[in-house]
């Protein structure tokens, strides 16, 4: 009996050739997009640059009938009201995380995690405006009043919670941009809790691990690195928001005080609010230069992030 060979085509190397070519492509397009928005914002803001030089760091006074602009509130602003946010946010994500893969039952899983997931959709701009007309009063009420009156005695901290009750300011901001952020750090906190091997868990708690103790030794170590990027994905988050900031920090340019309840002014706000009305070529130009920093400062992070990673996977390295 005579036996057909068969016939089989080689796999043509072009499709390979060409893939790998899109690839490239993409990749180069993306690196030229980041080369063009930094070589444009350079640009545009050098006039800023070139008057008021690295003074326009440290300067608070932003006049601009004067053509006289400092940064320095708009970058207080930005980084107090994400430092806000963070030190709210983290740990009432890592909590929401914990529970919907430790603690919750079966039945309230998905209904309540999708819950969360809805909350990223809702428009920044539905957040600034309840945060203005609903939170704002209430927070002034039940909030700064008391606690200022609780505190205005203590050192350092009675500083920090001292002022008229406005009910707007950068504490507010912060906080309105904690409750934006939740849903994406508790969603990916989730989503990496997820990933952890059932097998490692269950024989923690075989050996009489509590809980808390799985989560610490065991589902952190594992998923570190998602939990650092979902921490810094909120803070990205953070440091671009732009009209809930706007709607609820009071967009003012006073740095009078240490006081988190005075209103104050974002990065973001200020854009938001002066570009479309800004005159003069020098104005527009510290505009653009505020853009840049803002750029330098999510970059800051980013590369914070990263060397956070790099130095957790060498601690690993070295006790393996």
């Amino acid at each position: 009996m005579v036996q057909q060979r068969s016939s089989f085509k080689a796999p043509s190397k072009y499709g390979d050739v060409l893939f790998g070519l899109l690839v490239k492509t993409a990749a180069l397009i993306v690196l030229l997009m980041l080369g063009g928005i930094i070589v444009s914002l350079i640009i545009s803001s050098w006039p800023s640059i070139h008057q008021f030089g690295f003074s326009f760091l440290w300067n608070k006074t932003w006049d601009a009938p004067n053509e006289q602009f400092g940064a320095l509130v708009p970058i207080y602003g930005t980084l107090v009201t994400s430092a806000i946010a963070l030190i709210i946010a983290v740990p009432v994500s890592f909590g929401i995380a914990l529970f919907l893969t430790e603690l919750s039952p079966a039945w309230l899983r998905r209904p309540l995690g999708t819950a969360i997931e809805l909350l990223a959709a809702i428009p920044s701009i539905v957040y600034g405006m309840w945060g203005l007309f609903v939170f704002a009063p209430l927070f002034a009420q039940y909030f700064q009043t008391p606690v200022g009156h609780l505190l205005s005695s203590v050192p350092i901290v009675g500083s920090l919670f001292s002022g008229p009750a406005f009910g707007i300011g950068i504490l507010a901001a912060g906080i309105i941009l904690a409750i934006m952020i939740i849903p994406y750090i508790a969603s990916v906190m989730r989503d990496v809790f997820e990933q952890t091997p059932v097998m490692m868990k269950e024989s923690a708690y075989g050996i009489g691990c509590t809980t808390w103790e799985v989560i610490w030794r065991i589902v952190l170590p594992f998923t570190k690195n998602g939990v650092i990027g979902g921490v810094m994905l909120g803070l990205g988050r953070a440091l671009g928001e732009t009209m809930a900031v706007t709607f609820i920090i009071g967009n003012t340019y006073q740095l009078d005080s240490a006081s988190l309840y005075m209103p104050g002014n974002s990065i973001t706000s200020a854009l938001a609010n002066e570009f479309a009305e800004a005159g003069s070529g020098l104005h527009i130009s510290a505009l653009m230069e505020l853009g840049l920093i803002l750029f330098v400062i999510t970059f800051i992070v980013l590369a914070i992030s990263r060397l956070m990673v790099r130095r957790l996977a060498k601690k690993e390295g070295a006790r393996g």
